[in-house]
Formats: structure tokens, C-alpha cells, sequence
């Protein structure tokens, strides 16, 4: 095989047409993965959160050891290695109630913990300022449509120094708080939409540090009290103690490809604490580790950029910060992102991420393109006469920050917590009634967790596309239409609640 990894190149480098390149170095590609190499690379994994305490969760030696692992392997085979320092929150603690009272034009202090909660993890502040609404939408409408603050034309005209009143709606409560912060707010509150079941605060952790202010989550009732009273100061007062960690990274760029035309492929690689985190998330990781790995001799026509997340399991902040780095020129020259998150569940069913929708159930279609990614997915498994079934854009992985900026985005899955269907079980194998992966998030989910077959197969799923994307991407839109797109409203994906 090595033999082979020499000499093609020199085999295939006259003019040929794309289409005739991608379908060869597809071919070659897939025979090169071998599912026994991506399992090579999941002992290793194993083996590094054996000697770490169990673990390769972020701001961990196991997760430090975990990205040596990938960046020396990556950087021996002569990408170039970027490790990109991302935060994440390492502790945070409320020292004391929070404040929110009115101190004009009237004189009103609001109870925490009834009409309003904490954001974790707010930073430390004590600011009184005028509110400011933020494209409100009231009285609320019958079923949740405010998208307040979900963009930053809402706050065209927002003074900066005072703090933003914004409603909950659409998008995360995460976008909402970088986007004031951006603004110049001095602090913020976020108040319930006001629909029935979404009138009260309660507790929740947004995932990230977003903004150095202030900021809390109050019921329909005080927003819509601020909202109405001209003039409204308040005073927000948060004591708390707001600790940042920090890990990276590990971004891996080939030496060949146009550079304005990238195909990126991604996978997390932390695990949560309680466990080692071999399927969710060493499979995908080891998957595209082993991709570029046999791919680095291909004289590519298009630059191929492997990344492997920091601190997934805590809010996508790798993959999130990684985004919100890139200037707009940047994010146009990313043709496509693949994202590959467990890959070998042991109860799999193999699914693609549904973007054009067809299921029409659950989330929209992802952006233009996305609905011919999955396509490309679905020839190579309908090539093995294997089924496949739609997935959701759901959020909780990766591609979410790709999507927000209208990236096209796809992928496979194979299932975590969901329980397996009888038609699944009928067109997969496997059993019924029991979740995907039994070990979703737990200490269990060790090198005895994977299913081979599985690994083995979406292995060669990505390397088939990888290859093809490489040499050929005339199937997703170009870059006028990805411009166009990006004056569209992008699906509704992210880390929060909302």
C-alpha cells in the first residue's frame, strides 16, 4: 500500500476531468482506511485516558495528551498544525443573591429566584443603566417567533453603555449575550417570550463565557414592565467568582489545495469527565485522524482542513470559537464542512444529517448545499446496499456554528442516548427498544464500546467523501450563492436553550 501512496500521484497527474480524479482517489482512499488503523488510534486514545485519571475531558492532561497525540501525527505527516487556544469555563460560583431593581422612574426591586434567575456562568458587575429593547416582539404571538438579538442588525442604534432588554426566541440564549456584548451593552437581561410554559425564569448555564457583564434571566413579567416604562433604569448587580481555562484546537491544513476553496472535516475530541470517551468522541476523531493520514500524498485540488475540537462536551466552544475568529472572507472560502460525531455506537444505525430536510420532521434544512452533501452520503451506502436513515440538524454537535454563518454542512451519526426503533432494528441489526449507545456519557464508554462494523463502515463513508470534495465540489454552491444565502435567516442551531 505504501508503494501505491508513491506512485500515484505521478500516475494521475495529467489533465483528467474532475469528476474522473474524485471518483479514483475515492476509490484508492477508501482501500487505504482500514477500520484495524482507526482502531489503532482509539487504543491509543484509551490508553491516554487510562493513564489520566479516566478521562480526556477538557482542561485535563488527558485532553492535553489526546492532542499531542493527533497534532505529532498530523504535523509527521506534513500538514500544517495549528493549535488554536480556545476558553472555557473552568469554576464559577454566585457569591451572594444577585440584584435587579428599577431605580427610575420608579423605585421597584425584583425577588432572585422568583422574578429573575442568574445566568451561569454571568460574570462579576454592578452597573446602573437605562435599558434598551431589543427588537421585542409584544404582546408576545401565540407560538415562539421573537428572534431578539439573534442578529447584530437588532442592535443597529443601541447606545452602547446601557443594558439590553431582549426576549427569548428563536436562536441560543449564547448568541444573544456575544451579540450584546459586541454591542457595547453594560450589562444584560434576557426576560421569558411570554407564550404559556414560557413565562417564568429558571436555572440554566448558557456553556461559555460570552461577554465581561453582567447578566440575568427574568420572567415575561419584569421584561415586559421594563419594556413598558419609558425611561427605565435599573440597577444589575451579580457577585460571583468567574474562572477561565484554557485548551486548544488542533487545526490541520494540507501543503496542496486552493486555498479559497476549503473542505473542512471536524470531530470533538474531549470527553466528558465521567469517562474515557472512546465512541463519543475518540470514533469520529480517530475516523478523520486516519483520512488525512493515508490521504497526505494526494495532490489535491482543493485544500483539505482537519479539525479536532476542544471542549465540545461543554458547549461546542472549540468549534464556536473557532467560527466567531474568522473574518467573513475567511468563512467564504470554506466550501463545506463534514462533521463526525460517534461513528461506532454499538447499537448504530447509521445516520445522515438530513440536509434538505426530506424528513420534514424536527429541524429545517441546513444551508444551501447541505442537501447535496447528504446525497453524496447516500450513494456510497446505497453502493453497499446499506440502509440510512435522516437525522436532524439538531444543535448538538459541531456543524452548529458552521451552520449559523450559512456553511453548508453534513455527516453521520450513528446514535447516542435515542432509543433504537424496531425499523431501525429491522434495517440495521441490533435490538430494539435500547438506546444507541448504552454508555452515552458514562465510564463504560471504553474501547469495548465500539461496534467494528460500524467504525469500519463510516470510515470508508468518510474517506469517500473527503476524497471526492478534495478534487470536486461543483456540486455545492458557489460562492454568489453562498452570499445570497447569508441574507436568508440561517437555521436555528446552537448550544443553549431556547
Amino acid at each position: 500500500m505504501a508503494a501505491t501512496a508513491l506512485i500515484l500521484p505521478l500516475t494521475v497527474s495529467a489533465p483528467a476531468e474532475a469528476g474522473a480524479l474524485d471518483d479514483v482517489f475515492a476509490k484508492v482512499l477508501v482501500k487505504k482506511v482500514e477500520g484495524k488503523n482507526v482502531k489503532k488510534h482509539l487504543d491509543a486514545l484509551q490508553a491516554i485516558a487510562t493513564a489520566n485519571g479516566g478521562n480526556r475531558a477538557a482542561g485535563t492532561p488527558g485532553y492535553n495528551a489526546s492532542r499531542d497525540y493527533v497534532a505529532k501525527k498530523l504535523r509527521a505527516a506534513g500538514y500544517k498544525v495549528t493549535l488554536q487556544p480556545i476558553n472555557f469555563v473552568e469554576s464559577w460560583k454566585e457569591n451572594t443573591p444577585a440584584v435587579l431593581a428599577q431605580t427610575a422612574p420608579n423605585a421597584k426591586s425584583y425577588t432572585p429566584g422568583t422574578d429573575f434567575v442568574t445566568f451561569e456562568p454571568s460574570p462579576a458587575g454592578d452597573v446602573t443603566a437605562q435599558v434598551q429593547a431589543v427588537d421585542l416582539v409584544l404582546p408576545p404571538t401565540p407560538a415562539p417567533t421573537s428572534t431578539s438579538g439573534c442578529e447584530t442588525s437588532d442592535f443597529a442604534g443601541f447606545v452602547e453603555g446601557r443594558i439590553a432588554l431582549i426576549q427569548r426566541g428563536t436562536c441560543p440564549f449564547a448568541t444573544k449575550v456575544l451579540n450584546a456584548g459586541a454591542a457595547g451593552a453594560s450589562g444584560i437581561i434576557i426576560f421569558n417570550e411570554g407564550q404559556p410554559g414560557r413565562t417564568d425564569p429558571f436555572p440554566l448555564n448558557i456553556g461559555e463565557w460570552r461577554a465581561d457583564i453582567p447578566m440575568v434571566f427574568s420572567s415575561f413579567a419584569v421584561g415586559n414592565e421594563l419594556a413598558s416604562t419609558p425611561g427605565a433604569t435599573v440597577r444589575l448587580k451579580v457577585d460571583s467568582e468567574l474562572v477561565l481555562g484554557q485548551n486548544d484546537n488542533v487545526i490541520a491544513e494540507s501543503k496542496f489545495g486552493r486555498s479559497d476553496n476549503v473542505v473542512m472535516i471536524g470531530a470533538h475530541l474531549d470527553s466528558v469527565t465521567e469517562g474515557p470517551g472512546i465512541n463519543d468522541n475518540g470514533s469520529g476523531s480517530a475516523a478523520i485522524l486516519e483520512t488525512a493520514l493515508q490521504m497526505k500524498h494526494f495532490p489535491v485540488k482543493n485544500k483539505m482542513r482537519f479539525a479536532f475540537w476542544a471542549a465540545e462536551e461543554i458547549g461546542l466552544l472549540g468549534s464556536d470559537q473557532y467560527v466567531a475568529s474568522l473574518s467573513q472572507a475567511q468563512k467564504d472560502r470554506i466550501r463545506l464542512y463534514l462533521n463526525f460525531d460517534m461513528v461506532a455506537s454499538p447499537n448504530y444505525a447509521y445516520k445522515l444529517y438530513d440536509g434538505d430536510d426530506s424528513d420534514a420532521t424536527g429541524s429545517p434544512a441546513g444551508p444551501p448545499g447541505s442537501a447535496q452533501i447528504e446525497k453524496q452520503l447516500e450513494r456510497f451506502f446505497d453502493g453497499r446496499d446499506l440502509g440510512h436513515v435522516g437525522t436532524d440538524f439538531d444543535g448538538r454537535s459541531d456543524y452548529g456554528p458552521f451552520i449559523a454563518v450559512n456553511i453548508p454542512s453534513g455527516g453521520i451519526f450513528t446514535g447516542a442516548e435515542g432509543i433504537k426503533t424496531p425499523e431501525e432494528a429491522a434495517l440495521f441489526g441490533g435490538q430494539a427498544g435500547v438506546a444507541y449507545d448504552i454508555c452515552y456519557h458514562l465510564a463504560c464508554d471504553t474501547i469495548g464500546n465500539v461496534n467494528l462494523t460500524a467504525l469500519d463502515v463510516n470510515a470508508d463513508a468518510i474517506a469517500d467523501s473527503a476524497a471526492r470534495y478534495a478534487f470536486n465540489t461543483s456540486s455545492i454552491p458557489d460562492r454568489s450563492a453562498t452570499a445570497a444565502a447569508r441574507m436568508a435567516p440561517a437555521a436555528v442551531v446552537g448550544t443553549g436553550a431556547r
